[in-house]
Formats: structure tokens, C-alpha cells, sequence
């Protein structure tokens, strides 16, 4: 995201964060600040491509068996699919937050929400793996060859499941790297890296959470609420 200066010069006592200087091939931190955030943007192109080939995965298939995808939704937990639709709406504001905290200077309120965003990925992943997935998985309810659910109803029911699980486990991962990202950034806000003239990193990953949030917004509605 950003340039890590070494030590500070001999007697330099200001915050890192005031002390920062970009790379050494920008003119100004303001240079360095857009580029990083253009060079962000064309990284969400490349994520909304992704997923943009999925979703029309999901149109060509649910088009030509609409039947098995209304009889695989119906196995979905909507109030999962909510709930973990709360949580990422209230990291996608605590994560907007802790840039404002970082362009404020108040850095016991952006670690906080920092954390808060963490927990907040972290109790989707349980909720998705641990309530959806497992349960699932144990039922027979895989994708493909792995299906082997005894009770379904119509024989196209595995390419549901499969762009079910393609689908939601792409995003997952995105919210896993973004835990780690946002880890990353309580470490070093912990060492008191960002403030009012350095959060480029903040900023950078505040927007591939929105967009991970997006995707989600998305998805709930297309997998969960056919039926």
C-alpha cells in the first residue's frame, strides 16, 4: 500500500505518521496517496471481473434449471444469510469509521474499530463454514461428482450446488484475506504508523472491504431468496 520509512533521523521525536516520507519516484505524499488509491480501484476492476464470470454462471445455469435452483435454495437458511448480510453492513460502517479516526489522528477509536471490523469477518466465516457449510457437506449436499443427497428432487441439483459453493467460498476467501489486512493494520496503527498525513493504507483496504461487502449484498439475495 505504502512506502515503510526506516529509522527516524537522530533526534526526530514526531509521529511516524508525520515523519513519513513517500517513495522516492513521487513528488509529494499527495502523489503517492493517489496513486495508491488509482492503483486500488484497477485491483477492485479485476475482483469485479471475477465474480462478474460467476454471476454469469449463475444467470446461463438458473436459466436453463430453474427447478434445481429453487429446490437447492430451498435448503439455504435465509436468517443465516441475513445475519451474516447485519454483520458485513456493520464492518463495511466500522471500517469507514477507522478511516475517518485515521484522517482525525484518534488512534484508540481506529484501532477499535479496526478490531471490531476483524470480529465482525471473523463471526461470518463461523457462521458460513460452521452452520452452512458443515452441515451441508455432512448431508451430502456437495458440488458435482461429491453429491450425494438422497432426497433430491431433480438431477441438475449438483451444478446448484456447485455454483453455490464456488460462489460463496470465492467470497469467503476475499473476507479471509481481508481479516488479514485489517490484522495488518492494527499492528502497525497499534505502533502508531497512521494519522492525519498517512493512512493510505487504511484508505486501500477500507475499499476492497467495501467491495468484499458489495459482492455480498449481491449474492444474498441470488442464493438465498429464489425460493
Amino acid at each position: 500500500m505504502s512506502s515503510i520509512t526506516s529509522t527516524p533521523a537522530s533526534g526526530d521525536t514526531r509521529p511516524y505518521h508525520e515523519r513519513y516520507k513517500p517513495a522516492d519516484h513521487f513528488r509529494s505524499r499527495d502523489d503517492e496517496f493517489d496513486a495508491v488509491k488509482f492503483g486500488v480501484w484497477l485491483l477492485l476492476a479485476t475482483e469485479v471481473l471475477l465474480f462478474a464470470g460467476l454471476f454469469c454462471a449463475y444467470a446461463v445455469f438458473r436459466m436453463l434449471y430453474p427447478e434445481a435452483f429453487a429446490n437447492g435454495s430451498h435448503h439455504l437458511n435465509w436468517k443465516l444469510g441475513a445475519a451474516n448480510t447485519v454483520i458485513l453492513l456493520l464492518s463495511s460502517f466500522t471500517i469507514a469509521t477507522s478511516i475517518h479516526n485515521a484522517q482525525k489522528g484518534q488512534i484508540g477509536w481506529l484501532k477499535f474499530n479496526l478490531a471490531f471490523t476483524v470480529l465482525c469477518g471473523a463471526a461470518f466465516l463461523v457462521i458460513k463454514g460452521v452452520f452452512e457449510y458443515y452441515p451441508k457437506l455432512s448431508a451430502g449436499k456437495a458440488p458435482g461428482i461429491f453429491f450425494s443427497y438422497p432426497f433430491a428432487t431433480d438431477p441438475y441439483e449438483p451444478i446448484w450446488w456447485g455454483i453455490y459453493y464456488c460462489a460463496t467460498g470465492v467470497h469467503a476467501t476475499h473476507v479471509f484475506v481481508g481479516i488479514c489486512l485489517i490484522t495488518w493494520l492494527f499492528i502497525r496503527a497499534h505502533k502508531g504508523h497512521f494519522g492525519p498525513t498517512h493512512y493510505n493504507a487504511v484508505e486501500g483496504v477500507g475499499l476492497y472491504w467495501h467491495i468484499v461487502d458489495v459482492i455480498w449484498i449481491f449474492l444474498f439475495p441470488l442464493l438465498y431468496l429464489i425460493h
